[in-house]
This record gives C-alpha cells, sequence and structure tokens, in this order.
C-alpha cells in the first residue's frame, strides 16, 4: 500500500525541517522547483521548441512557480509568467524568486513576466505549450474567488498541455472536493502524495500525478499513521488463495446467491458465474420458480435453486424458510443483485439479515436498498461487505449525494465506524473502508465500467473470494482490484466504449496471470 497524508501532516514535516534541521525555506522551494523543471523537461524533450507558461500566485505555490520558470529560462526555453499581486503581498520566498526571475528577464529575452491585471493579462499564454498552474497550492480552501474563478475558467479553454504544481487550483487536497478547477494532465506534487489528488474531483482534475522531492528524507514522515492508502498490484497478489492439492470443490469454497427476479435475471446470472470464474467451487443461485427458465439456459456450472414464488416473479419473506438449508451450506452469501425494490423482497432481506447468522455477507444493490431508511442500524453487520455506489450509499445513510461528494473520506469512516461493516464505495476510483479507519483507494480501472451489469460482477468476484479465505481485507482488496485491471487490459486491446460486464468476467484468468507475471 502506498500512504496518502494531509495537507497538515505535510505541513508539519516541511516546518520540522525548516526549524529543527536548519534547512531554510527557500532551499526546499529551490529543490521543489529543480524536481518540477526536470519531471516537466523530460515530457516535452521530444518536441520542437516549447514554449512554457505560468500563472503565479502571491504565496509560496507562486514562488515554486517563479522558481521553476526561472529554470526553464537559463535552459533557454522561451518562458511567460503571468503574476497576481505585488511584491509587498507575496510571502517571503515568493518575493525571493520574483525578484530573482524579474532581474534575468531583463537579461533574457525569450523570458517575459506579466502582472495580471485583467483576463486579457492571460492572452499571452495562449501560444504556450505547457501552462502551469502556480496560484494557490494546498493551503487553499473553499469555493475560489475572484480573480481565481475567472482565470481557471480562461485557463481551462486553452489547448496547452496543463501542469499542476503541488496541486490543482480550486481543489481540496485532504477532501478531495472542487467546485471549480484547474483541469491538470499531469500533476507534479511536492513532498508527500496528498490523498485529495486521488479521488473524486482530484481523481478529475490531478491527471498523472507525481511525487516531486524537496530536499528532505522521507523517514520523516514515519511518526503519522496514515489511514489512506493507494492499493498496489503485490496488495492484489497477496490476496489470491493457495489452492492445496487434495482441495475438492467444497472445500474450494461455497457461494450461495439470492439474487434476480423476473424483470432482472441477468443481474443474477453474472454474480453467481463470478463466483466460480475467480475460484469458488461451488455457487447456486437462488432465484423464482416460476421464471427459472429464464436462467437456465444461460446456466452450466451454477446449481439452481428454485423458491415458490407462486407466479410473483420476485422474492418475499415466505421463501426464507425455503432457503434455510442452503444458506446454512454456504460460506458466504450474496444478496441483492437484480432482486427488485418490491416491498415484498426488502420484507425478505431484512427478516434472512436478523433471522439468520450468516458467516459472511456480500451485500448490493437491491439488498442495500432493503436497509435504507435508518434500518440497517438495527442489523450486526460484522463480517458483512456492502458494494454501494455514490447514489446508493447517500441514499443508505440519509444525505444528498452533493453532501456525500463534499466529504467522501469522513461520511465513509464514520459509517464502517458505527457498523463494523467493509464498504467498498464503487465509483471513479472504487473506495473500500475497513472497519480499523483505513481508506483503501483502487489504483485501476476506467470509464469502460460505467455500465450495467459490472456492479453484479464485482459482487460475484468478492464473494467467490471471500469463499476461499478468512481475510475479508484481502480478499476484497483482491477482487476489487482484478475488476479493475481486466477493464484496464481489456481497453488496450478494444475500446473503453464496447466492453460488457461480461467481458470483464470472462477475461479474469488472463488478468490474474498478467498480475503474476508482471510482479518479479
Amino acid at each position: 500500500m502506498i500512504p496518502l497524508y494531509s495537507t497538515k501532516q505535510i505541513r508539519q514535516v516541511d516546518e520540522f525541517a525548516i526549524a529543527k534541521l536548519g534547512i531554510p525555506g527557500t532551499i526546499l522551494m529551490e529543490n521543489a522547483s529543480r524536481e518540477i523543471f526536470q519531471k516537466i523537461a523530460d515530457r516535452i524533450e521530444h518536441l520542437d521548441a516549447p514554449k512554457i507558461g505560468f500563472v503565479c500566485g502571491k504565496g509560496n505555490n507562486g514562488g515554486d512557480g517563479f522558481a521553476s520558470a526561472r529554470h526553464f529560462s537559463n535552459a533557454g526555453y522561451e518562458v511567460v509568467v503571468v503574476f497576481l499581486g505585488t511584491e509587498k503581498e507575496m510571502s517571503d520566498n515568493c518575493r525571493f524568486n520574483y525578484r530573482v526571475l524579474k532581474k534575468l528577464s531583463t537579461k533574457n529575452k525569450k523570458t517575459t513576466l506579466k502582472k495580471f491585471s485583467s483576463i486579457s493579462s492571460l492572452n499571452s499564454l495562449k501560444h504556450c505549450t505547457i501552462v502551469c498552474d502556480a496560484l494557490l497550492g494546498s493551503g487553499s480552501q473553499g469555493a475560489l474567488r475572484e480573480p481565481y474563478l475567472s482565470i481557471i475558467r480562461y485557463l481551462k479553454k486553452l489547448k496547452s498541455i496543463k501542469v499542476a504544481i503541488d496541486i490543482s487550483t480550486g481543489l481540496n487536497a485532504d477532501t478531495g472536493y472542487a467546485e471549480n478547477y484547474f483541469n491538470a494532465d499531469f500533476t507534479i506534487t511536492l513532498g508527500q502524495l496528498k490523498k485529495g489528488l486521488f479521488f473524486s474531483d482530484g481523481y478529475i482534475c490531478s491527471g498523472e500525478v507525481e511525487k516531486g522531492g524537496i530536499g528532505i528524507p522521507d523517514s520523516l514522515y514515519n511518526k503519522f499513521t496514515p489511514t489512506e492508502f493507494l492499493i498496489e498490484p503485490e496488495d492484489a497478489l497477496s490476496g489470491l488463495p493457495v489452492k492445496a492439492k487434495n482441495l475438492h470443490k467444497y472445500s474450494a469454497g461455497k457461494v450461495l446467491a439470492i439474487a434476480g427476479s423476473g424483470s432482472l435475471p441477468g443481474a443474477a446470472v453474472l454474480t453467481a458465474t463470478s463466483a466460480l470464474r475467480i475460484g469458488a467451487g461451488a455457487s447456486i443461485l437462488c432465484f423464482p420458480k416460476s421464471v427459472r427458465e429464464f436462467i437456465h439456459k444461460k446456466l452450466r456450472e451454477v446449481v439452481v435453486k428454485a423458491y415458490e414464488d407462486s407466479g410473483s416473479e420476485y422474492l418475499a419473506e415466505k421463501n426464507i424458510d425455503e432457503l434455510r438449508e442452503k444458506i446454512k451450506w454456504a460460506d458466504v452469501v450474496a444478496i441483492g443483485p437484480g432482486l427488485g425494490r418490491e416491498k415484498e423482497t426488502q420484507k425478505a432481506v431484512l427478516s434472512l439479515l436478523k433471522k439468520y447468522k450468516l458467516k459472511k455477507v456480500v451485500l448490493d444493490a437491491d439488498g442495500i436498498f432493503a436497509l435504507g431508511k435508518g434500518r440497517y442500524k438495527k442489523l450486526n453487520l460484522k463480517n458483512f461487505v456492502l458494494t454501494p455506489h455514490h447514489a446508493e450509499f447517500a441514499s443508505l445513510i440519509s444525505i444528498s449525494n452533493s453532501d456525500l461528494k463534499r466529504d467522501i473520506l469522513k461520511y465513509g469512516k464514520d459509517f464502517v465506524k458505527k457498523t463494523g461493516a467493509y464498504l467498498v464505495l464503487k465509483g471513479a476510483p472504487t473506495i473500500i473502508f475497513t472497519p480499523d479507519g483505513d481508506a483503501l483507494i483502487n489504483s485501476t480501472g476506467n470509464p469502460s465500467l460505467a455500465k450495467f451489469g459490472t456492479g453484479d460482477v464485482l459482487t460475484g468476484f468478492i464473494a467467490g473470494l471471500l469463499a476461499q479465505q478468512n481475510d475479508i481485507e484481502k480478499a476484497v482488496v483482491t477482487a476489487v482490484y482484478l475488476h479493475s485491471l481486466a477493464a484496464d487490459i481489456l481497453a488496450e486491446k478494444r475500446t473503453k466504449l464496447d466492453i460488457l460486464a461480461s467481458d470483464i468476467q470472462s477475461y479474469i484468468p488472463q488478468t490474474i496471470k498478467f498480475l503474476e507475471n508482471s510482479i518479479v
């Protein structure tokens, strides 16, 4: 796992380096600017005579911009810098680097400094190959005010390659939330990786993220205990089960899927078959008797346990006793995909969860809907894995989508702390919240996953891996990572447009082999 840090933690280390180690702030800024210069230069070395633009604010982020612009100027690039404020308004380190660059520009005709007075001041950036955002930095919070808002809107329209220095202006580095933001193609974040760059709006506006050192050792961050992490390939690989030589189909993991209805049979098929595809030894699907012919022709390896629905085509509370023996048989019960939202079905889900002590449960879609309006608070959700998308989770905990977006980490962590459940919050990217208080951010995936059925496949993957081992966190991490990695590999071979949920399910063997071969 790659640890992620808060702005407060990073600031504390910076202050320690200055106050206790005696490293002047100007030296830290100089180190940062050299990293910025080198990382950008490496990316544009194939371009013919690129022109570099900077928009610099009055604080230390602006100072990073001025210092970086100086390195480009010294290297012979054509440089344009638009800056805000007066020298008096600038922070000390920002003022220092501004003055150096100003003197340099009088000797170098290829370097231009222009004070911002109106939006027309930005017109000099129109022909820049690259435009770097050094306006506000990670210390800024809240909605953008003028002139920053108008500047960001102008920069968004430019066709230049856009680079954010430390963090995109407008983005909250802790919550990942932004109302308006600089849309970077590439972010060079300084010191350490900031958690807000990797989810919600941060995931959208940061582009590719790379860490830029500032000349202080990573060991200074060891005093902190991070609670946010990026998932690495090694983490996913460690969750794959090891098959014993004397394994048989029932000791290889037994999954019971209570899923599907007359109007939504496909979700049940995807979930039940995905459990087998990821390695479970046995998979049984509970399905309404009156419409079982819908799915029999689509299932070969999955056993169907039909319950008497009297032609209703959905699960009702009276069916729970019919399923008693199969529920006891299963190592994992997956509940929800395609069940429907009839009142009788919701009652059945609640009755099942109250009546039986289940070993492990994966709850998705309509199964989660049944727990809404505070009903989940009356249940013991230990050993449960809930897999809602954002709208389903917001509805479950009775808040709006906009409220959830403002602080996803807070709401996710509060939920698992109160319930003891594991929360797989599906999105771009998916975030796994553990009862220990950690947030594990998936680092694979692409827009091809935004289709019907992909969540049902993920439910089956999670259930299948859970049936094969006792470590819930490892199983969930592996399932989430592999599910999205399959989409990434397929997108490379095909396009992000034509990939279906069944493709991801079918491609999981090659994905596992790819993961195994990629880690030496």
